[in-house]
């Protein structure tokens, strides 16, 4: 009978790691070729952005950071404005984006002179269906997703230089030829 509990204890406790695991793997293991999770978010422009009505008309950039007002998230916000005009050069829509409340990044985006918007993910469920919060770390990883007009991801940068973000972006941009 012990041994029949503690079995049944055991297969349990196993069945809610595999759950637990199989859900953070598979919002971590997104990889090239697989369709972008949709999202819907409110920039610091005050506008909503889904992947969804970029469809067949643009490719989208989605560069996540950890925090807004800190070091290595100013400069890459900042990296992104510098390169602005090369950007849009390319048929795409570019954002940074964090679990941050909207009025903290549309702050943020003010005190830098974004000329793109911040989106806000405050629930961090669109963080986690890209895998960049996940089990034990509650922001994002530094991690930038180029999705071409058909919702696929092409390319997903998980190395991101913070003062290089936004020529980086151009270069992929170039490279992957899907902002054409």
């Amino acid at each position: 009978m012990r041994l029949t509990l503690r079995f049944t204890r055991f297969a349990c406790a196993a069945a809610v790691l595999a759950a637990s695991a199989a859900q953070f793997a598979a919002a971590d293991d997104l990889k090239v070729g697989d369709k972008a999770p949709d999202f819907k978010l409110i920039g610091s422009d005050g506008k909503t952005y889904a992947l969804a009505d970029f469809a067949g008309k643009k490719a989208v950039v989605l560069a996540w950071f950890p925090k807004a007002f800190t070091g290595g998230c100013t400069k890459e916000c900042k990296a992104f404005r510098a390169q602005g005009d090369s950007l849009r050069t390319f048929n795409v829509a570019y954002f940074t984006a964090s679990v941050d409340k909207v009025e903290d990044n549309t702050k943020f985006a003010a005190s830098l002179g974004c000329d793109y918007p911040i989106l806000s993910d405050p629930e961090s469920e669109v963080a986690k269906a890209y895998g960049v919060v996940h089990e034990g770390r509650k922001v994002p990883e530094r991690w930038t997703f180029y999705i071409d007009k058909e919702g696929v991801i092409r390319k997903i940068d998980k190395k991101v230089n913070t003062e290089q973000a936004g020529t980086d972006a151009a270069r992929f941009l170039k490279e992957l030829a899907i902002a054409d």
